[in-house]
C-alpha cells in the first residue's frame, strides 16, 4: 500500500495481541495488500477483537502506521468469556486477552458470583452483562475458544423443537425416486460416528469394462427447509465444529443422528451421483437423481482396510461379500486416473488428544494415520464432487463452488527455499504445475518430519474458499470442485442439494453468477474460518496443557515458521507446536528476512524446514503457548 500519503482516514477491523496493544487492519479493495497499524493500550481499552471502526492513520519515517482517533463504525463481537474480579465491592470481568486488552464492569444479575469465578457475558452499553457461569471443574479453555471466535454453543428451543418434529414426521418414502434398497450398499465412517451422511454402492463391470459407483448422500434438504428456523440457525453456524473434547453440530443431533442418518437396515431418502468409470479410471458419465436407499451394512475404516490390503472379511461385511472388489476396482482406478493429473493428496495424518473418561483431563496425544480404507472414500467422494460441480455448471445452474487459486510466483518460490531447506529439491520453476506438486508431495510421504513438511507446504499453498464464480481446484488438479457429501456438516453442501434439486424438479429461471449465491459463499467462507481458527485454538491450549508435565524435557523438531520475535517449531511426530524467542538465541541479534523464511543473525540463520533439538520451558494455557529453548 502507498505509504507517501499521510495521515489519512480509513476503516478497518481490530486485532488484539496479548501483550495488550493491538492493530487495525485495512483490507485494500480488489488486493491481497493489506495496512496494518499500530493500535497503543490506551486507544485500545474500549474495543474488541472483531469491532470495526474507523481511524487516522499516520505513516513514520521508516513506513510505520500507527492508528489514533479510533470511532466504532460496527460491534460483531456478542459474547465474551472472562473471570471475575472483585474490587472494593464491585465486579469486574478479566476478558480473554485475545479479546480485551482491559477488565470491563460486569453487571452479574441475579446470579451469584465471586472472585475468579468462569463466566459468560453478553455486550452491552459500555459493560458486560453476565449470560451464564461455568461449574466448578468445567472445562475453561473450551469456553474461552468458543466465545472468542463467536460459535454457537446451544440450539434455541424452538429449533431443537423443530427438529423433533422433523425427526417424528415419518416422509412418504419413495415416489419419483429411484429405489436402489436393492443394490448392495454400505456405508464406511469411524465407529464413534453418528451422522451418516454418505453411502457407497458399485455395480459390477459390464462387457466394456466400466464399474458404476453410486455415491448416495443423505436428502438434508427435504427435512431442513430453506428459512425456517432450523434452516436460519443452519445457516448462521455454517458448518460444525470439531473442538477436542466437543463437537459443536451445524444440526441438532435430535435430527442428524436419527433420521438424516444413513444407519443400516433402515430405509433413506438420498441424493445419488452414479458414476461410470472406464477402465482407464476415466468417469466418462454421470447421473443425478432423487433416491431410496437401504444401506446394507455400517463398516468402519480398520475393517474395510483390512479387506483392501489382505482380503480379510469382518462378519459386518458379509451381506456385501461380493460387492467389496467391485469398490476396491473402483478406487484402483480412480486413483490411477488422479494420479496421472497430479495435484496434492487431501487427506493426511492428524493428532487427537485422548482424555481420561472419569476426570476430562488430557491423558495422551496420539497420531491417527490415514488407512487405505480412508484413501478409498476420499477418492470416492472427491469423484462425486467433481462430477456434481460439471453436471451443475454444464446445466447452467449456479452454485457455491470451492476454489483453490495457483500459488503465484512468490509462493512458488517460498515452497523451493523452504524444500532445500528441509533436505529436499522441488525444482518449481516459475510456476507450480499438478504434475510437480504430485511429484514433491510423493517425495514427502513417509519422511520422519511429514507432518510438519505437509503443514508449511499447505501454508504456502494458501487457503480454498467457496464462490459463485467457477474455477478450477489446485491442489486437488480439478477443473471444477464442489462440496456435495457431507450436508449434515457443511451449509455449502446443503446448498448444493437445494440447487441440484430444484433443476431436478423443472426449475430453469437461474441466475448467471447469482449474487444471492456469492453473498451466501463469503459467509460460509467466514464462518469456516472462524471455525477452522477455534479448531486450531483449541489444539494449541491443550497442546500447552499436556506439555505442562513435560516441562524440562528435550525434543527433535523442525522449524515450520518464522515470525518477527523467534521460531515456530513442530516436535517430530507429536503434532506439537511452540516458540523458540529470537532473543534466547544465541549470536544475536536476530532479525526475520523478507518473506519469513529464515531467521538471519550475525554469524548464524534459522530457516523454514530445518531440523533443531528443543527443550519445553514454559507453558501457557490460556494463550496456547509452549515455549522451547534451543538445544545445542
Amino acid at each position: 500500500m502507498d505509504t507517501s500519503v499521510s495521515p489519512r482516514t480509513v476503516t478497518g477491523r481490530v486485532d488484539v495481541h496479548p501483550r495488550g496493544f493491538g492493530f487495525l487492519t485495512v483490507q485494500k479493495p480488489g488486493t491481497p495488500e493489506v495496512l496494518s497499524a499500530f493500535i497503543p493500550p490506551p486507544d485500545l481499552n474500549p474495543l474488541f477483537a472483531g469491532d470495526v471502526v474507523s481511524a487516522t492513520v499516520t505513516a513514520s519515517g521508516e513506513g510505520r502506521w500507527t492508528a489514533s482517533g479510533l470511532s466504532l463504525v460496527e460491534r460483531t463481537r456478542t459474547v465474551v468469556y472472562g473471570e471475575v474480579v472483585s474490587r472494593k465491592g464491585a465486579f469486574f470481568l478479566r476478558i480473554d486477552k485475545e479479546v480485551s486488552n482491559t477488565d470491563w464492569p460486569l453487571d452479574p444479575g441475579t446470579t451469584a458470583v465471586q472472585h475468579n469465578d468462569a463466566v459468560v457475558a453478553r455486550i452491552a452499553d459500555g459493560k458486560v452483562v453476565l449470560l451464564y457461569r461455568l461449574e466448578p471443574g468445567a472445562d475453561r479453555s473450551l469456553e474461552r475458544v468458543i466465545a472468542r471466535h463467536g460459535l454457537h454453543r446451544d440450539f434455541p428451543s424452538e429449533v431443537v423443537q423443530e427438529a423433533l418434529r422433523a425427526k417424528e414426521t415419518p416422509h412418504a418414502l419413495g415416489g419419483a425416486r429411484r429405489d436402489l434398497r436393492s443394490i448392495p450398499t454400505v456405508t464406511v465412517d469411524a465407529p464413534s460416528t453418528r451422522d451418516i451422511d454418505d453411502a457407497i454402492s458399485v455395480l459390477p463391470a459390464g462387457p466394456d469394462g466400466a464399474v458404476r459407483l453410486l455415491v448416495s448422500i443423505a436428502d438434508v434438504s427435504e427435512s431442513v427447509k430453506e428459512n425456517t428456523p432450523l434452516d436460519l440457525e443452519a445457516r448462521a453456524r455454517a458448518t460444525s465444529v470439531y473442538l477436542a473434547g466437543r463437537v459443536l453440530p451445524m444440526l441438532p443431533e435430535e435430527l442428524s443422528a436419527h433420521w438424516l442418518s444413513l444407519v443400516p437396515n433402515e430405509e433413506r431418502h438420498c441424493l445419488t451421483v452414479e458414476l461410470r468409470i472406464d477402465p482407464d479410471g476415466r468417469v466418462t458419465a454421470a447421473d443425478v437423481y432423487e433416491s431410496l436407499i437401504r444401506s446394507w451394512a455400517r463398516l468402519n475404516y480398520d475393517e474395510v482396510a483390512a479387506f483392501l490390503d489382505d482380503n480379510s472379511i469382518s462378519p459386518a461385511m458379509e451381506p456385501v461379500r461380493e460387492a467389496m472388489p467391485w469398490f476396491r476396482l473402483a478406487s484402483a482406478r480412480l486413483a490411477v486416473s488422479r494420479a496421472a493429473r497430479g495435484g496434492m493428496a487431501m487427506s493426511r495424518d492428524e493428532a487427537r488428544f485422548t482424555f481420561d473418561t472419569a476426570t476430562g483431563a488430557v491423558s495422551g496425544l496420539a497420531g491417527e494415520k490415514d488407512t487405505s480404507a480412508h484413501n478409498m472414500i476420499e477418492r470416492f467422494m472427491v469423484a462425486a464432487n467433481e462430477a456434481i460441480a460439471t453436471w451443475l455448471m454444464t446445466r447452467g445452474v449456479p452454485t457455491v463452488y470451492r476454489v483453490h487459486e495457483q500459488p503465484d510466483p512468490q509462493r512458488v518460490a517460498d515452497v523451493n527455499a523452504f524444500a532445500l531447506h528441509s533436505g529436499f529439491a522441488a525444482g518449481f520453476g516459475a510456476q507450480i504445475t499438478p504434475l510437480a506438486l504430485a511429484a514433491f508431495d510423493r517425495q514427502i510421504s513417509g519422511a520422519k518430519a511429514e507432518a510438519a513438511l505437509r503443514s508449511v507446504l499447505r501454508r504456502s499453498l494458501g487457503p480454498s474458499r467457496y464462490t459463485v464464480k467457477p474455477g478450477p481446484h489446485f491442489g486437488l488438479a480439478a477443473q471444477l470442485y464442489l462440496h456435495f457429501t457431507s450436508p449434515i456438516r457443511r451449509y455449502a453442501d446443503l446448498a448444493v442439494h437445494r440447487l441440484i434439486k430444484a433443476y431436478l424438479h423443472g426449475r430453469r429461471d437461474f441466475v448467471h453468477e447469482d449474487p444471492e449465491i456469492e453473498k451466501l459463499s463469503q459467509h460460509i467462507n467466514v464462518r469456516a474460518r472462524s471455525a477452522s481458527r477455534a479448531e486450531v485454538d483449541r489444539h494449541h491450549e491443550l497442546e500447552a496443557r499436556f506439555m505442562s508435565t513435560r516441562i524440562g524435557q528435550q525434543f527433535p523438531a523442525r522449524i515450520v515458521r518464522v515470525k518477527p520475535f523467534g521460531l515456530v517449531a513442530q516436535l517430530d511426530g507429536m503434532w506439537v507446536e511452540g516458540m523458540v524467542p529470537a532473543e534466547g538465541l544465541a549470536g544475536g541479534p536476530y532479525r526475520p528476512d523478507t518473506r519469513e523464511l529464515s531467521m538471519v543473525g550475525k554469524t548464524r540463520t534459522f530457516t523454514v524446514g530445518m531440523p533443531i533439538n528443543v527443550k519445553v520451558v514454559s507453558t501457557d494455557e490460556q494463550l496456547g503457548r509452549v515455549e522451547f529453548a534451543l538445544v545445542e
